[in-house]
């Protein structure tokens, strides 16, 4: 499980998009980007279940970024 997620938008004129991304598991920060592709490039990377980590923040990345949450649409 992954705690306290945070992700930031790098630079909009990146044409493939980029995020700053953040969160803790088993009480260690773990930090990195996001692609758009899907990618992660880990700066301080989970000691463990990494596959299972990527997963969960596509997923997130997914919900906070990529779906429509306006009530009005």
């Amino acid at each position: 499980m992954i705690t306290h997620f945070q992700q930031k938008e790098i630079d909009r004129s990146i044409p493939d998009g980029k995020w700053s991304i953040s969160f803790f598991h088993n009480k260690k920060r773990c930090t990195g980007y996001y692609h758009k592709n899907g990618d992660i490039t880990w700066v301080n990377a989970p000691e463990d279940h990494e596959e299972d980590i990527k997963a969960i923040v596509h997923d997130l990345m997914l919900y906070h970024v990529y779906e429509d949450h306006d009530p009005n649409h």
